[in-house]
Formats: C-alpha cells, sequence, structure tokens
C-alpha cells in the first residue's frame, strides 16, 4: 500500500481544477455521489461519468457515459468502479486527455498494473483514498477524530 505524504496530495488537491467522476451515482446516499457533490460544492468543475445515468443533470453538469464524451480538459479521473474495472477507464483516461495530470483511485480500488502504466505517461495515481477525506484532512476541516469540529474561529 503507497504511503503518501501530505504534500503530494495537497499539491495534487491545490492544482485540480476539473475532476470526471467515473461511476457517479444520482442516489444522494451512495459515497460516489456525495463526494463528488463535496467536490463541486469546494469549487472543482465535476463532470459525471456513468452510462446507466448518460444525458440526466447533476450537480449542473450533463452525465456522460464515458470519458470519450468529454470535451474539454480534464486534471483528474477520479475512479468508483471496482478493481477490474480499472484498467479500461485508464486507457480510456490516457487517451481522452493528453494533458491529464492524475488517476484517483477511491477506498477499496486498486489496480497496480493500471497504476503504473498511469504513472509511465507521467500521470500522477494515488490508491484507495478518498479526495474528499483527503481534501478534509489536510485542508484543515477535520480534526484528529475524522470529525468536522464545528468551531467558529476569529482567525485569518
Amino acid at each position: 500500500m503507497p504511503n503518501y505524504t501530505g504534500p503530494f496530495l495537497k499539491d495534487i488537491l491545490r492544482r485540480t481544477k476539473v475532476i470526471a467522476v467515473v461511476g457517479v451515482s444520482m442516489n444522494p446516499v451512495r459515497p460516489s455521489y456525495y463526494v463528488a457533490r463535496y467536490l463541486s460544492l469546494k469549487g472543482y468543475a465535476v463532470i459525471p461519468v456513468n452510462p446507466g445515468h448518460a444525458g440526466k443533470l447533476l450537480f449542473g453538469q450533463t452525465v456522460r457515459a464515458s470519458l470519450y464524451e468529454i470535451t474539454q480538459p480534464v486534471d483528474m479521473v477520479d475512479i468508483f468502479r471496482r478493481s477490474e474495472a480499472v484498467p479500461p477507464i485508464v486507457d480510456e483516461a490516457l487517451s481522452s486527455f493528453p494533458n491529464l495530470r492524475t488517476i484517483w483511485m477511491q477506498i477499496g480500488v486498486e489496480h497496480p498494473e493500471a497504476a503504473a502504466k498511469a504513472q509511465a505517461r507521467g500521470v500522477d495515481v494515488v490508491i484507495n483514498r478518498c479526495p474528499k477525506i483527503e481534501y478534509q484532512r489536510l485542508f484543515g476541516e477535520l480534526r484528529m477524530g475524522g470529525f468536522a469540529t464545528g468551531v467558529i474561529s476569529s482567525r485569518l
């Protein structure tokens, strides 16, 4: 299991502007929904990708059937699919976005061979982590116990 440094993850989260979320759900109780929603509320442009919901609207964006349908540049592809589904998603991401910076595999999603292929192309890869959790942890939205503190501070 890779051990990612705080500065490495923080750099990814700071430089990323557009995230394609593969496997996003329209169901608000599913992790893929609330992670994508959270990221959109933090200012990221989130492009939902799920062939079962293609054409519907989610977070003000049209759900795409595949990464191939996205015409704008994407900085990060966030994968909410089973590990065995990762290789074709990585291939599609690498061929669709020549300037892709990051492949992010959600908690429980791992595929070392696909990760190595992306890394060989100069793409940063994060495996078995959640960008929502890492954002909250690295930008001070969580305490040690993992909960929002609810404290309002006068610090600037």
